[in-house]
């Protein structure tokens, strides 16, 4: 509500100063000065008298800004007759906050897209058929039709037929994919293919969309460092605008050139560009799926100088993966996985979920496995089209039929070994591991050319571990078997080198992601999403989507600079114009003017920022 007010009474000022404007300008070229100039004082007054509210209101709240150069150029204009000059800076005035609302409302686009998205009610299959329920009514195992064009509307897995998903709106990323039965999808997807029906994993409230729009709406009312040092600039930028104006008049005597220099610095580029071009910023890299909890943490994830990395769902996977496949004599590769992924579709084991994935990403087709019985942490026994089968560790299979020969295959350190039974003989063996995530190496080295000098990987996990990770990588320490407190403490002894981006789970390693001047979760499910310690969330399970994130930052804080210290300049270079004489009051609001557009439409120009990062992916 405050809002529309505002708005209401930015639109309210903005027409009372054109309309006053031509109204004095009809009058002027009719014959008729003095109403031309009675005219002109009307205009101005309204915006003068706003202008006041908003400077106490400001220092009021401890807020100090270049607004008071606006009001001291208008007042000075009036009291020295310089009526035309008053109203054209009441226009420019207006005009300016209008615009700037305007480009903020532009700059946002994305992260009310977002918001816009937001599904209201789902299908849900109640006793035969289908109701339509509020979102709120949604629980855990609800069973929920998503027709095509619907926007999932909670976390949950694919439960009939196959989906083709959009997630573009939560990844940036532009082709569908495609989703097997079982399946995990998030919330926040476009169903762009058949109809299917989805195993509801999660509440709305605690689903990925809601978690997102959390972090959206946090954004949206954030300020940056760099807008509260733009405030400190304004304090030497008003200094040096009243020196520059009383030394004109003393100079010279000649009052009116003191309103010239005060017009000319009115209101300044450090008002428009960092609000602007910051908030640009925040939108684009939402494009990119990096949703960044304010302008605040865009313009410290700028200027990042070291990069801590935790080892699990981080710098690796976070998910054992089959790496190799030892066979023994009489069986084959595809025979072993078939019967073994088909038994291990009755356990909920992290592995035996792993290996059945592999299996129908090989194109295995599995059947259900008959007398299963699971042993937990140990294995799974039962029988698979007519054969018997064993899954689960070397001792597990061993005591069942007797001690494996080939028992002795090479592991890393961190791997885990399953052994595999048929039919009372040992058929082979499967090496899962933690694997690192696939261009790893090449994203260290990006990173390093965008200006991150220091690469730290953090673990609680053993050394040994650690180093069979981490072998080859570009790093600069490797500290492992840490506790969350070491953790912290690695954080702090960090920052001696700079702003520190601790990369995370957002949840395990929440204090030291609290530590870190930016702290970054991995992935945006559930409660994840909306985590206290996170200042950005990748919205997909990627660490490569950082460092799109980190050259948009960068990108936008450049691109606030520029506006500013370019418009400075130029308000600088006219303000001297304007003390020599060589610019009237009425020349200076109009120059003025013209550099205030020109600063918001270079601070626009971060909604355009392509990372180099995705030019250099789209290239290869």
């Amino acid at each position: 509500m405050a809002e529309q007010h505002q708005d209401r009474l930015q639109k309210a000022l903005l027409g009372i100063a054109v309309i006053g404007l031509a109204s004095g300008a009809a009058l002027w070229f009719a014959g008729r000065p003095d109403l031309a100039r009675f005219g002109w004082i009307l205009t101005t007054l309204p915006v003068l008298a706003a202008l006041v509210v908003e400077i106490v209101t400001s220092l009021r709240a401890g807020e100090f800004g270049l607004d008071i150069v606006a009001a001291l150029s208008m007042t000075a204009a009036l009291v020295f007759g310089e009526e035309l000059a008053a109203a054209v800076v009441a226009l420019m005035y207006s005009g300016g906050n209008y615009l700037e609302a305007f480009a903020e409302g532009r700059a946002r686009r994305e992260m009310h897209d977002l918001l816009s998205r937001v599904p209201r009610t789902a299908m849900r299959h109640q006793d035969g058929g289908l109701e339509e329920v509020p979102l709120d009514a949604v629980e855990p195992g609800d069973r929920l039709l998503i027709r095509r064009g619907d926007v999932v509307p909670v976390d949950g897995t694919v439960a009939s037929g196959r989906a083709v998903l959009d997630l573009s709106a939560l990844t940036g990323e532009a082709m569908p994919q495609r989703f097997e039965p079982e399946d995990a999808v998030l919330s926040g997807a476009t169903n762009t293919g058949e109809a299917f029906d989805l195993a509801a994993t999660r509440r709305a409230a605690e689903s990925t969309y809601a978690g997102i729009v959390r972090l959206v709406e946090a954004a949206q009312k954030s300020k940056a460092p760099m807008a509260r040092l733009a405030d400190q600039y304004s304090m030497g930028f008003l200094a040096v605008t009243v020196t520059l104006a009383w030394a004109a008049w003393w100079a010279t005597g000649d009052p009116i050139r003191a309103v010239a220099v005060l017009v000319v610095a009115t209101p300044c580029p450090l008002i428009l560009a960092v609000p602007v071009a910051l908030v640009a910023g925040l939108s684009r890299a939402a494009r990119f799926g990096v949703l960044i909890k304010g302008a605040k943490a865009l313009e410290i994830l700028a200027r990042v100088r070291t990069l801590i990395l935790d080892k699990t769902g981080t710098l690796t996977e976070g998910r054992p993966k089959l790496v190799s496949v030892e066979v023994d004599a009489g069986f084959s590769e595809a025979e072993i996985l078939h019967l073994a992924a088909s038994l291990d579709q009755a356990s909920k084991h992290p592995i035996a979920q792993a290996l059945v994935m592999e299996a129908r990403a090989r194109g295995l087709a599995l059947v259900p496995p008959e007398a299963a019985e699971e042993m937990p942490g140990e294995g799974v026994s039962g029988r698979v089209g007519g054969h018997s089968v064993l899954v689960g560790g070397a001792d597990f299979v061993a005591q069942r039929i007797g001690p494996d020969g080939g028992n002795g295959t090479n592991r890393e350190a961190g791997s885990v070994l399953v052994s595999i039974g048929i039919d009372s003989r040992h058929a082979g063996r499967l090496v899962f591991s933690d694997v690192l995530r696939e261009g790893t190496h090449n994203l260290l080295s990006r990173l390093r050319g965008i200006g991150v000098d220091r690469i730290v990987l953090a673990t609680g996990d053993r050394h040994a571990v650690a180093n069979a990770v981490t072998e080859g990588l570009d790093l600069d320490l490797v500290r492992a078997e840490l506790t969350p407190d070491q953790k912290v403490l690695l954080v702090l002894t960090e920052h001696k080198n700079g702003p520190v981006m601790m990369v995370g789970d957002g949840v395990n390693d929440a204090p030291a992601l609290a530590a870190a001047d930016i702290g970054v979760a991995m992935g945006a499910r559930g409660a994840a999403a909306s985590a206290e310690a996170a200042d950005v969330v990748l919205l997909v399970d990627r660490l490569d989507r950082a460092l799109p994130g980190m050259e948009i930052a960068q990108g936008a804080r450049n691109i606030a600079l520029q506006s500013v210290f370019v418009g400075i300049g130029l308000s600088v270079a006219g303000m001297i114009a304007a003390a020599m004489g060589h610019i009237t009051p009425v020349q200076g609001a109009l120059l003025q003017e013209v550099i205030d557009v020109a600063v918001i439409l270079n601070a626009l120009r971060a909604l355009r920022i392509v990372p180099r990062s995705e030019r250099q992916t789209a290239a290869d």
